[in-house]
């Protein structure tokens, strides 16, 4: 990285920080026929894509999405070459409608799939994009919250709008130890609820014990015979991150009246269930999408999401800490389902930090 050229004035547009670099290393996925080449490249100014606010990117977030964008034929990613990295949180440099040293975080929207993302060390967004760091929330903490936290949070903000308080009764979460149903877990202790937490790694019981789980069971132990089109009626409300056969199994043992918030597709996208538990239960499927959510309801969920979270709680399912050069390996590891919680990223080396870390 060429960290000692200086760029006089690398302004998009309005106030800048003087003394910016001018060139600045970044993470890129490229097609290349049937393969795809992905590696660290040095970037200017002049190949980020067009947006009224310039972030140094101080903390991004390994995300299932991030892995996608490097796969064979994948339809996620729609600019190439591209740089992932669907989750930023960082430090505006250069904007009109914010302070220049701002701390800020941004996720969703086209961010990381058709618009460079937060595995490089500068970021260029849209204003409109934005969401000013809430008081009292760190940016490392931020970042473990990311979009995982966001899902979580829109997730139980769906069900209690279906009607689902901690009365009711036990509350299911899938795919527990991945980011969302981290996330899941948590904050659903934190309200108060009994979160039974499914997964399919023995070895994490005592993670999700530690982040609140009431109980822990394996992804085998949903209690429903696939062969009957109704199970026995367990949970009030579910937090599903797997799809597929995991969620015609949670669909299929609701409660009556209960609500299951689905994001997730690790399991596969396609479901295989009957109209069944739709009539005969009055059960809902309530999708969840982060990504477009208008920019007003982000920034309230993020306003409830700087306090919703223990700080122990938080550190405790930041599994790893990374630079860019170890994202190959991050990535192929979410592919497999083999991470815990959440992989922070930390684009710029430690050594060649010309700011202050951010708090956390």
């Amino acid at each position: 990285m060429a960290a000692d050229t200086v760029h006089p004035d690398p302004t998009p547009a309005g106030k800048a920080t003087q003394g910016t670099p001018m060139a600045f290393s970044a993470f890129v996925v490229e097609r290349n026929g049937d393969s795809m080449d992905q590696g660290i490249r040095t970037l200017t100014f002049d190949e980020l894509p067009a947006g009224q606010v310039r972030i140094r990117v101080d903390w991004s977030a390994v995300n299932y999405k991030d892995g996608m964008v490097t796969q064979v034929g994948n339809r996620v990613a729609r600019i190439s070459p591209l740089v992932p990295g669907v989750d930023l949180v960082g430090t505006v440099v250069a904007a009109d409608e914010y302070e220049i040293g701002q701390p800020v975080i941004v996720h969703g929207y086209e961010l990381g799939v058709a618009h460079h993302g937060g595995f490089a060390e500068y970021a260029q967004v849209p204003a409109n994009w934005v969401v000013p760091l809430p008081h009292g929330l760190s940016a490392r903490r931020a970042a473990i919250i990311g979009t995982a936290g966001f899902t979580a949070a829109l997730s139980l903000q769906r069900l209690e709008y279906h009607g689902l308080t901690p009365d009711k009764g036990l509350v299911l979460v899938t795919g527990a130890s991945g980011g969302v149903g981290s996330m899941s877990v948590a904050l659903l202790a934190s309200k108060g609820y009994d979160v039974v937490a499914s997964t399919g790694k023995a070895a994490e019981h005592p993670y999700l014990i530690g982040l609140g789980a009431a109980q822990v069971i394996g992804r085998d132990d949903l209690g429903s015979d696939p062969d009957r089109v109704l199970g026995p009626e367990r949970w009030a409300g579910a937090i599903d991150c797997v799809g597929g056969r995991t969620l015609d199994a949670v669909l299929r043992t609701l409660r009556y009246g209960a609500g299951v918030a689905a994001s997730g597709l690790t399991g596969g996208n396609a479901l295989n269930t009957s109209v069944y538990p739709f009539i005969v239960r009055s059960v809902a499927l309530l999708g969840i999408d982060s990504v477009k959510t208008a920019i007003a309801e982000r920034r309230a969920v993020w306003g409830e999401l700087a306090h919703a979270y223990d700080d122990g709680v938080l550190d405790n399912m930041a599994s790893e800490e990374i630079g860019l050069d170890q994202l190959p390996a991050a990535l192929s590891t979410i592919i497999a389902g083999g991470t815990r919680g959440r992989i922070l990223v930390r684009p710029a080396p430690w050594a060649d930090r010309r700011h202050p870390a951010s708090a956390g």
